[in-house]
């Protein structure tokens, strides 16, 4: 029996996703690096390869559910089970704006792979991850979904024009305390990671954090001893407040 942890990690390209594969790699982990687009995601894997990891490429595009149980069906085949699973597959959609001007479809669509998507996909992968001695879920989180820090007029939060993408993280936390409070006591631990505003395509590429950084965040939560904490979402000062 293969003894080298498994993990899974959705949107591994390009970005936090990819530098969460790398640590992970390092970390002697199996990577799978997920991505909607082959081509793309295998060209991180080849980067990745060259640097000595174990890393492989899978499609898998969190919204078609075809793609998701595609997915799983290879990683049980090839692996028998999964470690880990890091849900960190999002989009700020195109159009995303205040809660008075947002079009319903760019609402529909932030929602559709934010939340449908890691839904989808965790569901597709429990099983796997319910054969693995002590598995971990990390969902990717930001400090843009917590009620307190957006709900702060002093706070920058607050004039950020997002409404599909901070509604759809909020929901994500909720999943991830529900999700939590499901699998509590069977040794598989679930949290969210907040990687901070990190220099990507998403977060803008004068953001103060590296991936690196960012990343790190998540790879601490999918590496946790077996008394981790669980259902909380995490920066890396501490647990943001909801």
């Amino acid at each position: 029996m293969n003894t080298t942890k498994i993990a899974l990690v959705t949107g591994a390209n390009k970005g936090i996703g990819k530098e969460i594969a790398r640590q992970l790699g390092q970390a002697g982990f199996t990577v799978l690096a997920a991505a909607r687009d082959l081509h793309r995601g295998e060209l991180a894997v080849k980067e990745l390869v060259a640097e000595g990891l174990d890393v492989v490429g899978i499609q898998l595009e969190v919204t078609d559910e075809m793609s998701v149980r595609a997915a799983a069906e290879r990683v049980a085949a090839e692996h028998g089970r999964l470690d880990v699973l890091v849900n960190n597959a999002a989009i700020i959609p195109a159009g995303d704006d205040a809660v008075s001007r947002i079009e319903p479809a760019v609402l529909r669509s932030a929602f559709e792979t934010n939340v449908l998507g890691v839904v989808g996909a965790t569901q597709a992968f429990l099983p796997l991850l319910r054969k693995a001695e002590a598995a971990r879920v990390v969902n990717l989180s930001t400090s843009l979904a917590s009620f307190a820090q957006v709900g702060d007029p002093e706070s920058r939060l607050s004039t950020v024009l997002t409404l599909g993408y901070n509604a759809s993280k909020a929901a994500v936390n909720m999943v991830t305390v529900m999700l939590a409070n499901e699998l509590r006591g069977t040794g598989i631990l679930v949290n969210g990671a907040d990687p901070g505003n990190c220099a990507t395509d998403m977060g803008g590429w004068t953001a103060p954090r590296t991936p690196a950084q960012g990343a790190a965040v998540a790879v601490s939560l999918a590496t946790l001893g077996p008394d981790g904490p669980t259902g909380h979402v995490y920066a890396e000062e501490g647990r943001l407040p909801w």
